[in-house]
C-alpha cells in the first residue's frame, strides 16, 4: 500500500516562492510515474508537473518556466518548488503516483495567493 503525504501549502503573495513536498511510504520505487495535480476553487482539476520512472519530466501550460518538480528517493520524497506565483496558483495541490492501473493520491495541500 502506497501512502502519499503532502506538506509544505500555505498562503503566500503574488510573485513569492513556495516549495511543496511530498512524503511517500509503501514502496517508491515501485512508482513508474509520480505527479502534482492542482484542483482549483472552482472544482477545475489542472496537471501541474509529473517525471517519469527515467526522470523525464513535464509541466503543465500555467507550470511550465516557474515551476520545478523533483524526486529524492534516499528521501522518499517528490518535491515541487514554484516561484512567481500568481492568485490563479490558487488551489489544493494533490501529488499522485501510478503503479500499473493504480493511482495514489495524497490528502493535498492547500496553497492560496494573494494579489
Amino acid at each position: 500500500q502506497v501512502r502519499l503525504t503532502e506538506s509544505g501549502g500555505g498562503l503566500v503573495q503574488a510573485g513569492d516562492s513556495l516549495e511543496l513536498t511530498c512524503i511517500i511510504s509503501g514502496g517508491m520505487t515501485t512508482i513508474n510515474l509520480l505527479g502534482w495535480d492542482r484542483r482549483s476553487p472552482g472544482g477545475q482539476h489542472e496537471a501541474v508537473a509529473w517525471i517519469s520512472r527515467n526522470g523525464n519530466t513535464n509541466y503543465g501550460p500555467s507550470a511550465k518556466g516557474r515551476f520545478a518538480i523533483a524526486r529524492d528517493y534516499s528521501k522518499s520524497m517528490l518535491s515541487l518548488q514554484m516561484r512567481s506565483l500568481q492568485p490563479d496558483d490558487t488551489g489544493v495541490y494533490e501529488c499522485y503516483g501510478v503503479t500499473g492501473a493504480t493511482v495514489w493520491r495524497g490528502q493535498g495541500a492547500q496553497v492560496t495567493v494573494s494579489a
